[in-house]
């Protein structure tokens, strides 16, 4: 009789199992749906900053790589200043040239002209084809050598950003590439162009 009255109370006080409401699941994935999209942004923006990283190291190997070339050849140095108009930094090498590299037949001058051609070349990515495109380089890279002073040459590389940025100190005091980087209305945005720059200075070692 004790144990049957023991069973009975407990049934009472037993409450009904309850599962959770449709409003409730509602509410759940909608929080997870609001991290999802989160992430989402954040693997986008990863992403860019990875791409734009690449894209500065390259420009980085670029620049070295004339650098390297005009000190090689300091007898013809003055071959490597294409860049004549410091205003618009116009001739660019790489996309959009279309002039024709020659600086004479001497042995230092013809090794000026070849050095140019392939500096050309490397701005385009023509060491890597995929489908008859050269895809090895930049997007859409600009190489400017310029000769600010007589034995002083400035070697700069331009490229196109992902996105828009704020103005950075060099690129509004730099010409490369100026105006050459149009947004999705086809207007020019200095928002979107890179650019890096050294200064170098080439030794006139001709005797007095």
């Amino acid at each position: 009789m004790t144990q049957a009255r023991c069973v009975s109370q407990a049934a009472r006080t037993r409450r009904p199992q309850q599962g959770f409401t449709m409003l409730e699941v509602l509410v759940s994935l909608l929080i997870l749906l609001i991290g999802l999209l989160g992430l989402a942004g954040l693997l986008v923006t990863t992403q860019q900053g990875e791409v734009e990283a690449y894209q500065r190291k390259q420009a980085t190997v670029l620049l070295q790589d004339m650098v390297d070339r005009i000190t090689a050849n300091p007898v013809a140095a003055t071959c490597y200043a294409i860049t004549t108009n410091s205003a618009t930094g116009a001739p660019a090498l790489g996309t959009g040239y279309g002039g024709s590299l020659d600086c004479g037949s001497v042995s230092p001058w013809s090794r000026g002209t070849a050095d140019l051609q392939a500096w050309n070349n490397a701005l385009l990515g023509t060491s890597e084809n995929k489908a008859g495109a050269s895809v090895g380089g930049i997007i859409e890279a600009r190489g400017c050598v310029s000769s600010p002073a007589s034995g002083v040459y400035a070697v700069s590389v331009a490229w196109r950003g992902l996105a828009p940025s704020a103005l950075a100190p060099l690129v509004t005091r730099n010409a490369c590439g100026k105006d050459q980087y149009k947004d999705a209305s086809n207007a020019a945005d200095e928002r979107l162009r890179r650019v890096i720059s050294v200064t170098i200075r080439i030794a006139d070692l001709k005797a007095p």
